[in-house]
């Protein structure tokens, strides 16, 4: 058995997130028929770095598999992306060590948040952006950005039904990037909570509309209490953008 890491990108639009559900079209289960369909029926598991929600997506996220198949780095790309449908691409396949794990390998995760800011709806943006209307102030985003790097406990900034006891992580970059009428938000971290990353940007869109200052970060930071951060941002607007090793 040889393992195997891919890169996969898609459109979240049209899955019920990554992992496999019950009666649910998710990445996995497309993945999973495509690698069957290779192994004459054999049911071939993939692990990714982790699951993403319905209707986020990915530009790389990064799964691995194993398998009997003596077939070529390359061609497994042309064959599974013959299998796949249009809305999800291997970009990348490549022999690694058994030693190798998608989730436990991992040292880092970048996330972007794209923002759409305009009053007028664009039917080209409605699944890839999130539409936002108001006038936003960006520098006192940059600043309140800024007491969430370094290393805290982000439990006011987790979804409260999380199973998860330690929500200790370590954000090294946070960057409000601007382009005309799009703003991309990039999250550079150690690991994320679930829902982290979009309550940092609905608590970030509080800050730059006015509601929230940002020296009331580290307050809400310290409180441990997710009902003083920001809404969860819509999932639409998340990328999985690439997982480090």
């Amino acid at each position: 058995m040889q393992r195997y890491k891919g890169i996969i990108a898609y459109d979240g639009s049209g899955f019920s997130g990554y992992q496999v559900q019950p009666n649910k079209r998710t990445v996995q289960l497309e993945l999973e028929t495509a690698l069957a369909k290779l192994h004459k029926g054999t049911h071939v598991k993939v692990t990714a770095s982790g699951r993403t929600d319905a209707g986020v997506h990915a530009k790389g996220q990064v799964i691995h598999f194993d398998s009997p198949l003596a077939i070529p780095e390359e061609r497994w790309v042309i064959a599974l992306n013959s299998l796949l449908p249009e809305d999800v691409s291997v970009i990348s396949v490549e022999k690694v060590d058994h030693s190798f794990h998608a989730r436990f390998s991992a040292v880092g995760k970048e996330y972007r948040y794209l923002l759409y800011l305009s009053d007028r709806r664009d039917p080209f943006q409605r699944n890839f952006a999130v539409q936002y209307p108001y006038s936003l102030n960006l520098q006192a985003m940059k600043e309140a950005s800024q007491f969430f790097l370094g290393t805290h406990d982000f439990t006011s900034f987790c979804a409260s039904n999380t199973d998860v006891e330690d929500k200790v992580r370590t954000i090294q970059t946070i960057e409000c990037l601007e382009d005309r009428n799009m703003l991309m938000l990039r999250f550079v971290g150690n690991g994320f909570l679930y829902n982290m990353v979009r309550i940092l940007v609905g608590t970030l869109l509080e800050v730059g509309s006015g509601r929230l200052e940002p020296a009331d970060i580290p307050t809400i930071l310290e409180a441990k209490d997710r009902r003083l951060a920001g809404k969860t941002a819509p999932a639409h607007g998340l990328y999985l953008w690439e997982v480090y090793y």
